[in-house]
């Protein structure tokens, strides 16, 4: 699930600390790793990788981000429930079998995360599946039918999300799968917190969950162009970048 990362548009509540163009140029990024951290799962068969994008019409916004063989879906609705609704619907009017709807702001989301929900997914029987967030949402919602109630009743954008989930589930005597939480990053102190785990000290590289982070290289390489090129950079003066 993605924004098309144009200036202005994505990324806003990272401005400041960064501009309209760096936050768009750190969006791109964080697409480019994402997609290839799932497209590595070359050992999962029949996986197909998918931006299910908004909004209409900014298809070209990706152009030269995706790997090949990635598919362009737009996303439907007015509002994210609905959107991540539609788009579940969308894909398994495809033919496939389960889906995986994941954000577009955690680059370092670790590829263990990624398969441990494809295997919840492939066991008998409805269920789904939820990686839990930092901020109270989820990176992750992983479904096999299109369950309406768990996008209704939903406050989007506060700490309840996974929770109002998780009850929205129960009511329909629906099976939760939870997976270790991780981090999203869509404010200054969740960017410092990448920043930490990109270019910190070997503390505060320290696993989470017993997971070790993807190593998104290309947020890593723009964020230490960023610093080395703006040396008064408010995130420069906290961290300062390793050569590539």
């Amino acid at each position: 699930m993605a924004k098309a990362p144009l200036a202005g548009t994505v990324k806003t509540r990272l401005v400041p600390p960064l501009t309209a163009a760096e936050a768009a140029g750190l969006s791109a990024c964080f697409i480019r790793d994402m997609a290839e951290n799932i497209a590595r799962l070359d050992n999962m068969d029949g996986l197909d990788g998918v931006i299910a994008y908004t909004p209409d019409g900014a298809q070209a916004a990706f152009d030269g981000l995706l790997p090949a063989g990635f598919k362009l879906l737009p996303q439907r609705g007015a509002t994210l429930g609905e959107r991540l609704l539609h788009a579940t619907e969308d894909l398994l009017a495809c033919g496939y079998e389960s889906l995986c709807l994941i954000n577009s702001d955690s680059p370092t989301l670790p590829a263990e995360l990624l398969r441990d929900a494809l295997t919840r997914l492939a066991q008998p029987g409805d269920r789904v599946v939820l990686g839990q967030s930092a901020d109270g949402g989820y990176y992750l919602i992983g479904l096999k039918r299109p369950h309406r109630a768990l996008f209704e009743r939903i406050a989007w954008s506060t700490a309840d999300v996974l929770a109002h989930t998780v009850e929205r589930a129960a009511e329909i005597n629906l099976a939760v799968e939870l997976l270790p939480a991780w981090y999203d990053v869509d404010d200054e102190a969740s960017l410092h917190q990448l920043c930490a785990e990109l270019f910190g000290s070997s503390e505060q590289h320290a696993e989470r969950n017993g997971l070790r982070g993807y190593a998104a290289p290309h947020t890593r390489r723009y964020l230490a162009q960023l610093l080395r090129a703006e040396p008064e950079h408010i995130l420069a003066q906290r961290w300062s970048a390793a050569e590539d």
